[in-house]
């Protein structure tokens, strides 16, 4: 049996991202990330079935990413839920959101072609599904908290929602805006001074 070829599988994801990040998801051509590519578009179908699966072989190591900080963070919240150290994990301090910065940053790409060249394809809801989550799995430890008399308070689940979309959103903004780094840690240090989730979450 021969085996599969994947040599021009970098040059072919090389030009798309490329294609995707200048152009937007619907106005890429996948004849014109061939022919930037140098291969056929034979060669890119019979490894991606079209525009939304080579988009998602581009974007999948940033989702998954996200998924196991989400996975860390959560474990991690309720390791301190059971030291009885609650008001830690929801500490905005600058060297807490510097770790967020530097991981948005490892994924920048990937963050700016969700962000901002999605629209079209499926994945066009990213960050509101992304909110939509965290703030499940934000509820479910408020429950948690509740139960273990940490907490009396429970927050209406769409006053979180609205509160967690406006500290991500204004996380995201330097990929959004396409900033360096060192401007985007400068305006963490400000987001760090604007959330007090302790206030909000009754820790």
């Amino acid at each position: 049996m021969a085996v599969p070829d994947h040599s021009i599988d970098p040059k072919i994801l090389s030009s798309a991202k490329e294609e995707f990040l200048t152009k937007g998801y619907v106005d890429v051509s996948l004849r014109e990330v061939c022919k930037k590519a140098g291969v056929t578009t034979g060669a890119l179908y019979n490894r991606f079935k079209g525009k939304e699966a080579l988009f998602a072989a581009l974007i999948e190591p940033t989702l998954q990413a996200l998924e196991s900080i989400s996975e860390s963070m959560e474990n991690y919240n309720y390791e301190y839920l059971e030291k009885n150290e609650v008001q830690k994990m929801w500490d905005m301090s600058e060297s807490r959101l510097v770790g967020i910065i530097e991981f948005f940053y490892e994924h920048y790409d990937g963050l700016r072609l969700l962000l901002c060249c999605s629209e079209g394809s499926t994945y066009s809801n990213f960050l509101d599904d992304f909110v939509s989550k965290n703030t499940k799995q934000t509820m479910k430890f408020i429950d948690a908290t509740m139960e273990k008399g940490v907490t009396s308070e429970r927050i209406d689940e769409e006053e979180l929602h609205m509160l967690l979309t406006a500290y991500w959103a204004t996380l995201l903004e330097p990929i959004v805006h396409d900033f360096p780094k060192e401007k985007a840690l400068l305006h963490s240090k400000m987001v760090a001074k604007f959330f007090n989730w302790q206030a909000v979450l009754g820790f």
